[in-house]
């Protein structure tokens, strides 16, 4: 892959966070709220939240995952080794699908909570909207474990990779991995005050997180093409 198309392939992939970045906001940002038995999530915000807020963000998702799996694939033409190259190529084509699966999951309940807490037909109590969406929840919840169980796999062997000197990176990069990335703003989350600003930016946690991620890929891309130009 030449430089120019590695350089839009990460361009790509930025873009992509952007577009599930912004369902992740449009899902969740609103009055934080909450009652505290039941998911932090269905929150007097996500109650309020029209409809059209969750269709665009489902919506986004479908061109956010080519913009993702352009870039990601891409990436692999960092690993030296052909057979490491493989591995990550088939560990990243497993944990695409999930993406789309995890952000189809959220919405779904979240359009059942806002439908039927806004349908003055529906004949239920806020409560028991609440009590029906936690019991659809817990019920189905382990798709949430079974999508990060093949969407992780990927980001831990490129930190492994990069740690052990396989791809073109110094081995330092292993510490700009999006899963420490994660982890560090998942830190600053702890800090902020209670507010739709954090309800949405903690939705959106590993989309800003990849966003980041590409930049450092990006970054490093233009420095090596500046210093071969030299």
């Amino acid at each position: 892959m030449t430089k120019r198309k590695m350089i839009f392939a990460v361009i790509c992939g930025m873009l992509g966070c952007l577009c599930f970045g912004a369902g992740d906001w449009l899902m969740m940002y609103g009055d934080a709220a909450f009652d505290a038995e039941y998911l932090s999530w269905l929150t007097t915000g996500t109650a309020q939240i029209p409809q059209w807020r969750y269709t665009l963000a489902m919506v986004l998702a479908f061109p956010g995952i080519i913009l993702y799996g352009t870039a990601l694939f891409a990436v692999q033409n960092y690993i030296k080794d052909e057979k490491h190259r493989k591995v990550y190529h088939y560990l990243n084509a497993f944990g695409l699908t999930p993406w789309l699966a995890l952000h189809l999951y959220y919405i779904m309940i979240l359009v059942l909570y806002s439908g039927l807490s806004q349908s003055p037909d529906s004949g239920y109590e806020q409560q028991e909207i609440r009590a029906i969406c936690m019991l659809l929840y817990e019920n189905t919840s382990w798709v949430i474990a079974a999508s990060e169980a093949l969407m992780l796999p990927v980001f831990v062997y490129w930190f492994y990779l990069q740690l052990r000197g396989y791809t073109d990176f110094p081995r330092a990069f292993a510490f700009t991995n999006v899963l420490i990335i994660f982890g560090l703003l998942k830190g600053v989350t702890m800090s902020m005050p209670e507010g739709a600003f954090r309800l949405a930016f903690n939705n959106g946690l590993m989309s800003e997180s990849m966003i980041i991620w590409f930049a450092v890929i990006l970054i490093f891309e233009l420095k090596r093409k500046e210093r071969r130009n030299m």
